[in-house]
């Protein structure tokens, strides 16, 4: 009688019948569905600055600038480097006299080749304000007091 029981006991264990009911399923196909893709940041609003990426290490601030001056006048640009190298991070900022100016800079220069590279121009975003979480806006403190010289006691 007991082995009855255990083969009914396996066979209630392992028969999917309870789970094959039309309304109800096993598993939730959204457990398995890849998940959705990141909504792209939104567009800056026209202004005379842009960011433009997709720049090659070897472009200077000069080189920038010039590229961009002929599509309007160019109050600004810079190129971002690197402190150590030197070379270019690959992005920089361009300031345009009007917006104008700025929305034929993007017209002009996005997608087009600057050094051998691709680059991309758009209206660049303001800087988001520094958050307060864990930072102190007060001086660390040093160690011990400070004395006139090493060797006084």
């Amino acid at each position: 009688m007991a082995a009855v029981a255990a083969r009914s006991g396996l066979r209630r264990m392992f028969s999917i019948a309870d789970f094959a009911t039309p309304n109800t399923r096993m598993f939730s196909i959204s457990a398995f569905a890849p998940p959705s893709p990141p909504t792209p940041p939104p567009k800056a609003d026209p202004s005379p600055n842009l960011f433009v990426s997709g720049l090659s290490k070897r472009t200077t601030t000069d080189g920038l600038r010039e590229a961009f001056a002929k599509f309007g006048e160019v109050e600004h640009a810079r190129v971002v480097t690197d402190r150590v190298t030197g070379f270019s991070k690959g992005f920089g900022f361009v300031r345009y006299v009007s917006v104008e100016d700025a929305a034929k800079g993007i017209e002009g220069m996005d997608g087009k080749f600057l050094d051998g590279w691709v680059i991309f121009a758009e209206y660049a975003r303001p800087r988001p304000p520094p958050q307060m979480g864990g930072a102190t806006l007060q001086p660390q403190q040093s160690w011990g007091t400070p004395s006139g010289s090493w060797g006084s006691q």
